[in-house]
């Protein structure tokens, strides 16, 4: 379940760093936007980008959000991609998204996919 502080902050348009398992082993962390969906947590990609690839092969994520009301008290979370999204209802959650962050729909030009993180700890601030 997520904590209110932690939905609290994903329903605003903080910008989330995702960093997911290269091949190698390595981390690869990109800026992600994100939303609560239920008690999971929605990121959109493209179905064949890096991050996708990533989490296709190792479903491990973390995530840190830095409230844009508050810098000092981050938002950290660890967990794992649990259900993958696709078209109708992959567009209804991008399009939700893109209007959080940019006041309008995602174009269609570009294929989107959206993963549903489970969380499995969270935290608020830098403890």
């Amino acid at each position: 379940m997520l904590e209110a502080d932690v939905r609290r902050v994903l329903a605003t348009a903080a910008l989330g760093h995702l960093a997911t398992v290269l091949p190698d082993g390595g981390p690869h962390a990109v800026p992600v936007w994100v939303d609560p969906e239920g008690d999971r947590i929605a990121v959109m990609t493209g179905p064949d980008s890096r991050k996708a690839r990533n989490l296709r092969r190792d479903p491990r994520v973390a995530l840190s959000l830095t409230p844009l009301d508050n810098p000092f008290e981050p938002v950290i979370i660890r967990g794992r991609v649990a259900e993958w999204l696709e078209g109708d209802a992959a567009w209804a959650i991008v399009d939700r998204i893109s209007t959080k962050y940019v006041g309008g729909p995602y174009p269609r030009e570009q294929q989107r996919v959206v993963a549903l993180i489970e969380v499995e700890r969270q935290s608020v601030g830098m403890g």
